[in-house]
């Protein structure tokens, strides 16, 4: 059932919403930060947040309390929280929503995710095409500070805190978290090897934790409310997924947008509860769940979970669609929750011409340092595109499942499994539609994104 939440979104589309004065009005805003800084250590704001169980927004889901505790005072070093809101997977934008219209509740979550891990310095990473969204940051940190409540002491606590905007150059590859640190210290956006990790070895070479834009932002949140009471807004709450999210609903729905909920909507009520049905009234042929990067998912699925012990059992037989959308729960019907933000592609969308569009993209956004990434996602390219111009042969689209499967596990990031896991999901669900371009039964001009 879906619950509706207002948290972040109570200011959306107000006169001025971005602005101190809404957000102290609407929402007691920085009450919150005030109340974190003058009566709890940082160890208990720590332990607070663990009982949220926040997942990071971001794409990998790590829970934000134990990210938090990994930081360690180092006696000579300065510690550093950096918010990474270079917002670039196809298919999302949530963060950008946040920036523009309630970027109070960003700087406001830094101020108490800086206190809680020793850090006195933020900086929020925005890719560079986000004009506005940098704007209103910035504008949000001015009137914070003319107020007090950034600089040497806020809310008079002796505990400085500064926060700034770094503006990125629109590579993919720094939404990593380590190419991303590398970005901000003036380098080449290229990912590091890990260990040592950021909490050990980030920017600077100092200890530093790594939140997602959304995450930090649902933080005032979270401790306004009590965390362990925030956990309870998610139907999933019972398996560490607590809270609410912002959900993108995107491609073939009659209306798209971004939506806040408690965590835990099924892909079925996105769709035709909040998204308003498929365009056209078609079926829907398949739902990218979480940003382009994430294995796609078929209504006619179903799950498999006989174990009266798995967290799906409740789900046993019945469409992946109708399983709330959780980090756990995605995970566990052969997907990722990603930044949670879905692709909706109605039946007469081509699943060839679609993964052929993802390719572009990975191939374009490569850094290039991993050669299972550099040249499997530039063999991906070519071999579709020849499927579509119908040259390819039955060998060489079996030859696709080997070129993916061989860039799995052995890039130094994720972004070669970001590739990959797409091109091998369609590859699985849609083998009959590769099948007929190899056999010249279908062809590029009759291949179609948007069927009318």
């Amino acid at each position: 059932m879906i619950k509706r939440t207002e948290f972040l979104s109570k200011v959306y589309g107000l006169a001025n919403g971005h602005s101190l004065d809404v957000y102290e009005r609407e929402v007691a805003g920085y009450a919150t930060a005030r109340n974190v800084l003058t009566s709890m250590t940082p160890q208990q704001v720590v332990d607070e947040a663990k009982k949220a169980n926040l997942r990071g927004r971001g794409g990998a889901g790590f829970p934000m309390g134990v990210k938090w505790s990994f930081m360690r005072p180092h006696p000579t070093k300065p510690s550093y929280l950096v918010i990474n809101a270079d917002e670039g997977e196809p298919g999302t934008h949530k963060d950008r929503t946040i920036m523009e219209w309630n970027p109070h509740s960003v700087i406001e979550g830094c101020i108490i995710g800086c206190y809680a891990i020793g850090a006195h310095v933020a900086y929020i990473y925005v890719r560079d095409e986000l004009h506005l969204s940098k704007a209103r940051l910035w504008g949000a940190i001015a009137e914070a500070k003319a107020k007090g409540y950034l600089g040497a002491t806020p809310f008079g606590k002796a505990y400085p805190v500064e926060v700034y905007v770094h503006t990125g150059a629109g590579a993919y590859i720094c939404g990593e978290e380590t190419a991303l640190i590398n970005s901000l210290e003036g380098k080449r956006g290229e990912p590091r090897l890990k260990p040592p990790f950021p909490a050990q070895a980030g920017v600077y070479g100092c200890p530093t934790t790594v939140n997602n834009l959304e995450t930090i932002a649902a933080v005032p949140s979270a401790f306004r409310m009590g965390c362990d009471e925030f956990s309870k807004l998610s139907a999933l709450h019972a398996i560490n997924d607590g809270g609410f999210r912002l959900y993108g609903i995107n491609g073939h729905v009659k209306k798209p947008g971004v939506v806040e909920l408690g965590v835990g909507p099924t892909l079925n009520e996105l769709i035709y509860d909040i998204g308003g049905g498929v365009t056209g009234d078609r079926k829907v042929m398949c739902v990218i769940p979480g940003g382009s990067s994430t294995p796609v998912l078929r209504p006619e699925e179903t799950v498999d979970a006989p174990d009266e012990k798995s967290p799906l059992h409740a789900w046993h037989g019945k469409s992946v669609f109708d399983v709330p959308l959780g980090v756990d729960t995605m995970r566990g019907v052969g997907t990722m929750l990603g930044t949670c933000c879905i692709t909706v592609l109605a039946e007469g969308t081509c699943p060839v011409l679609a993964m052929h569009n993802l390719m572009q993209f990975y191939r374009h956004e490569s850094c290039g340092q991993c050669t299972p990434c550099r040249e499997g996602g530039a063999w991906l390219l070519r071999t579709v595109d020849k499927l579509l111009d119908n040259n390819a042969t039955m060998q060489e689209l079996d030859q696709l499942h080997d070129i993916a499967n061989n860039i799995m596990g052995n890039t130094i990031c994720a972004f070669g499994e970001g590739t990959a896991m797409p091109a091998l999901g369609f590859l699985k669900k849609f083998r009959p539609e590769f099948e007929a371009y190899v056999r010249g039964e279908r062809n590029r001009k009759d291949a179609t994104l948007t069927p009318s």
